[in-house]
């Protein structure tokens, strides 16, 4: 089993990326998204909900991602997590369960902040992609996915995203193994990724996790 991590600004690929990856990897692979593992502030009321600083580390629930990975990593299966973005809350809880698979990809604007989490991972991805173009990315995917107001994007992006990336996300380039220039959809480095994964990778693995385990 191979626990790979996936880093970058908002609007940067992550997930384009690990989807691509999953399609080209002749293993069969699970993505975590961080953000399924926001913290629930159900006490709230929405309008608190929504000025809370989304973009910063401690609004994650990094012991219970780690937690789960960990149980996964030893071959158990763990209830899935998954995230409202309309409501601002953790959606509720199902009867359903993320399987160990060959790949683990935990992809997410603060993945590598957890050190613990970030020793365990086997291969470190950071996406470099401009501001602009993260930016433009991001106003599509809220406003078609997410049924966001492009008032409220730019609000965020100006108070919590971009300084949140000067502080932290920037900075957790110095953590990767690879960067990945131009998003998610770099069939080149993708391809590349892909062929070390399936060819080269497991050579590395049982070391690595003996030295770090959960």
């Amino acid at each position: 089993m191979l626990f790979i991590g996936i880093c970058g600004a908002s609007g940067s690929g992550k997930s384009t990326l690990a989807e691509e990856l999953a399609k080209m990897v002749n293993k069969s692979i699970l993505i975590i998204n961080q953000d399924a593992y926001y913290y629930d502030h159900p006490d709230m009321s929405f309008e608190d909900r929504c000025r809370l600083n989304y973009d910063e580390p401690a609004i994650f629930d990094h012991d219970l991602l780690l937690e789960d990975v960990c149980a996964l990593l030893e071959g158990h299966r763990v209830l899935r997590k998954r995230y409202d973005y309309a409501n601002h809350r953790r959606a509720p809880q199902q009867e359903e369960y993320l399987e160990p698979h060959d790949v683990i990809i935990v992809e997410g604007i603060h993945a590598f902040y957890d050190a613990r989490l970030r020793q365990m991972m086997d291969l470190k991805l950071y996406m470099h992609v401009e501001s602009d173009i993260c930016l433009l990315r991001r106003i599509q995917r809220d406003i078609n996915e997410r049924g966001r107001a492009i008032d409220n994007i730019s609000s965020q992006y100006l108070t919590t995203v971009k300084p949140m990336f000067d502080q932290f996300i920037r900075n957790y380039e110095q953590y990767a193994d690879v960067i990945v220039a131009g998003g998610g959809k770099n069939a080149r480095i993708t391809e590349i990724l892909a062929g070390y994964i399936n060819n080269d990778l497991h050579l590395y693995r049982g070391a690595h996790r003996r030295r770090f385990s959960c």
